[in-house]
């Protein structure tokens, strides 16, 4: 009788320990083998297809511009130095904004137009004018950041929402900037923004 009790109690516990799989009963599909699940919109946050569309337009915005004209003739290259994107809404997008950022950075690399400081050695540029203390990115002290670099100009930018709701429907409608700025004279050289709107109804 004990016997049986205890074979039961295993079958009914391997049965629940398999209901509480991670996605059982949920197919796992390959963006590779199906691209309509890059394109489906899940939530009001910033998605690849977003940042995509994002960074096409406004790099095509700066492809063109007259400081990217100004740096195809510079000898030597300038160097430039890459702040962080900052978030200016109330979403927590700070790893698409990361992303975002390399993703630019990685244009301008393949660009070649300009030499770029490493991320890993403005990390130390950022501490010598913070301090030992505070070792936060400061948008307000990009320009000290860049002197102390030796870099000519820096490039930014930041992501501010306008968040509205109703009784049907939610609408997030996002501002994605990018700017270089000249380190010396602190003259914004080129500005450009982009548009994502995203929706819950």
């Amino acid at each position: 009788m004990l016997f049986r009790f205890v074979r039961h109690a295993s079958i009914a516990l391997g049965f629940a320990a398999l209901a509480l799989q991670p996605g059982c009963g949920k197919e796992v599909v390959r963006g590779a083998d199906d691209p309509s699940i890059d394109r489906a919109a899940v939530s009001t946050s910033l998605d690849k297809e977003d940042m995509k569309r994002a960074l096409k337009e406004t790099l095509n915005k700066f492809r063109a511009s007259p400081v990217m004209n100004q740096w195809r003739t510079e000898s030597p290259k300038p160097l430039v130095a890459v702040f962080p994107f900052q978030n200016s809404t109330t979403e927590h997008i700070e790893p698409q904004l990361d992303t975002i950022l390399s993703e630019t950075e990685n244009w301008i690399l393949e660009a070649g137009t300009v030499r770029i400081i490493d991320q890993r050695r403005q990390h130390e540029f950022i501490r010598a004018v913070e301090g030992q203390q505070s070792a936060a990115f400061n948008p307000q002290n990009s320009a000290k950041y860049g002197k102390q670099m030796g870099a000519k100009y820096f490039i930014t930018g930041h992501v501010s929402g306008n968040d509205e709701r109703n009784e049907d429907m939610r609408r997030i409608q996002y501002f994605l900037y990018l700017e270089v700025v000249d380190v010396e004279t602190s003259e914004k050289l080129f500005l450009a923004k982009s548009e994502i709107t995203k929706a819950i109804r």
